[in-house]
């Protein structure tokens, strides 16, 4: 057993011989999404504006998109996006889809545990397709108007 003061008690400083106290700090973690690509990323509490982008890379394309987006005269809302990467995203999201529609029709009736299995198994191979999909916009005018 531990003599001596406990945790936030003044005893004496083994160093210098003076008073002290424990204490104990914890920084509160904040989460917020990158508002360029979407991904989360922890925030600091310090002091100015808070972060919306998870790296100054993206902070930059934002920036170049607003541009882009205010030269092209697009609308509120409107994005500009590379076609060949949404066509792949729509490939992708095809292929989940009609996984889902395979699992549906071999698990109706009467499915047991390794038909679950495989099922699982199969979608989860569809949808880990999906996992590092990205359409970033090549402009964009966001509906405040900031971006």
């Amino acid at each position: 057993m531990r003599e001596g003061p406990g945790p936030g008690v003044p005893g004496p400083c083994p160093r210098t011989g003076g008073r002290y106290t424990y204490v104990t700090v914890t920084q509160r973690t904040e989460i917020a999404h990158c508002a360029w690509c979407g991904r989360a990323f922890a925030v600091s509490g310090g002091l100015g504006r808070r972060a919306r982008y998870c790296r100054r890379s993206h902070r930059q394309r934002a920036f170049e998109a607003r541009c882009l987006a205010a030269r092209m005269a697009l609308d509120s809302g409107e994005a500009l996006v590379d076609a060949e990467a949404l066509c792949r995203l729509r490939d992708r999201l095809y292929v989940l889809e009609s996984a889902l529609d395979d699992v549906e029709g071999d698990l109706r009736g009467r499915a047991g545990p390794e038909e679950y299995k495989r099922a699982f198994q199969h979608l989860y191979a569809a949808a880990a397709q999906l996992r590092d999909s990205c359409v970033e916009p090549r402009a964009v005018l966001s509906k405040n108007g900031a971006g």
